[in-house]
């Protein structure tokens, strides 16, 4: 299959190029061995090898088949129903989606519409769903040689100033790394309402970016299950990691905090005694390889995903909608208990 790539800001030129050609390398019969065409409506980059840059989707359409080509949507989630708009209107129907999905229910609904109307067979990037990590956490859970789970902690914390500051692609801090979280937490627990949510600015000086200095969603699982996401966007540090509490002991995983490094950690206590592990979990490349081969075999294999995908979706829309409200910068590392800080009942 060919590959089309829309949007060449991070996720587009350091994430989803990189990771192409590591996939393109490891599994060469998935992929034609054609150039990559990307395009970016606001920049043409530089020339690279292996690439066609083109100024448009048009001028993309006009140098691929879009029958088996997949097409990566790496805009802003403000705009990603008026790209895979102009996609669909062009031919494409294999589609890969940054996360989150959407930025908010309308857009949701626009683009539940689109995938209706055209047959659009959409995969939203998840790649912490086939991390080592989160596959070892399951067999953990689903054992029962810890007992049943109680609790979940998420921490998903990093420095996050230049970007915010010069780019400001995301509306507010759930749509940064929470994504991740809240989709971690479905499939460890099983589906959940919001029971309260905060967020906070962020703030340099006298500069301040609404709603961008971290967040914070609280979740209750139908399985009795509580889970805390908290996000830093101020953080000295990079971390990403998951605490999961049993009946007889607990585990704690960090995941890579970047693409500068391809493993994962596990520690898990019973009765005093820890084991750790370290797991080889390159999760963003298997992730791609495996939409690809879904792509590959025809059909709407992607479904299931798509329909969680929204559910993450509707769970962030609801946090932000508790967060309307104006807000209060907190201390690094907490989210504001003020205005912006309430329950859902």
């Amino acid at each position: 299959m060919r590959t089309l790539v829309v949007g060449l800001g991070r996720a587009g030129a350091e994430l989803h190029l990189p990771v192409l050609a590591r996939a393109r390398t490891s599994v060469r019969q998935l992929f034609d061995d054609r150039q990559i065409v990307a395009c970016d409506p606001r920049r043409l980059p530089a020339e690279r090898p292996g690439l066609a840059m083109v100024g448009s989707i048009a001028e993309a359409a006009a140098l691929l088949d879009p029958a088996d080509t997949v097409a990566h949507v790496c805009t802003p989630p403000t705009t990603r129903a008026e790209v895979m708009a102009e996609l669909a209107e062009r031919g494409f129907r294999n589609v890969i989606s940054e996360k989150p999905l959407a930025a908010d229910t309308d857009d949701l609904a626009r683009l539940t519409r689109l995938r209706r109307k055209h047959a659009l067979r959409i995969a939203v990037v998840e790649p912490w769903l086939t991390s080592s990590l989160t596959v070892r956490l399951t067999e953990l859970i689903r054992g029962g040689t810890l007992g049943e789970p109680k609790s979940i902690s998420i921490v998903q914390n990093k420095p996050r100033f230049r970007r915010s500051l010069t780019r400001p692609s995301h509306l507010t801090a759930f749509d940064v790394e929470l994504p991740h979280g809240v989709a971690l937490a479905l499939r460890l627990a099983g589906s959940a309402r919001v029971t309260h949510a905060a967020g906070c600015d962020l703030t340099v000086g006298d500069v301040v970016v609404p709603r961008m200095g971290g967040a914070r969603i609280g979740l209750r699982h139908n399985s009795g299950v509580r889970t805390e996401i908290g996000s830093d966007l101020t953080s000295p540090v990079r971390e990403r990691r998951i605490t999961v509490e049993f009946e007889r002991g607990s585990a704690v995983g960090h995941y890579a905090v970047s693409d500068d490094d391809d493993h994962s950690q596990l520690t898990v206590t019973v009765n005093g005694r820890s084991e750790h592990e370290v797991l080889r979990d390159d999760s963003l490349t298997e992730w791609m390889i495996r939409a690809y081969r879904l792509f590959h075999a025809g059909g709407d294999q992607h479904a299931r995903g798509f329909a969680f995908a929204t559910d993450v979706v509707q769970l962030l829309s609801v946090a932000k909608n508790i967060c309307a409200e104006p807000v209060i910068p907190a201390a690094r590392g907490e989210a504001s208990p003020g205005p912006v800080a309430a329950n859902v009942r």
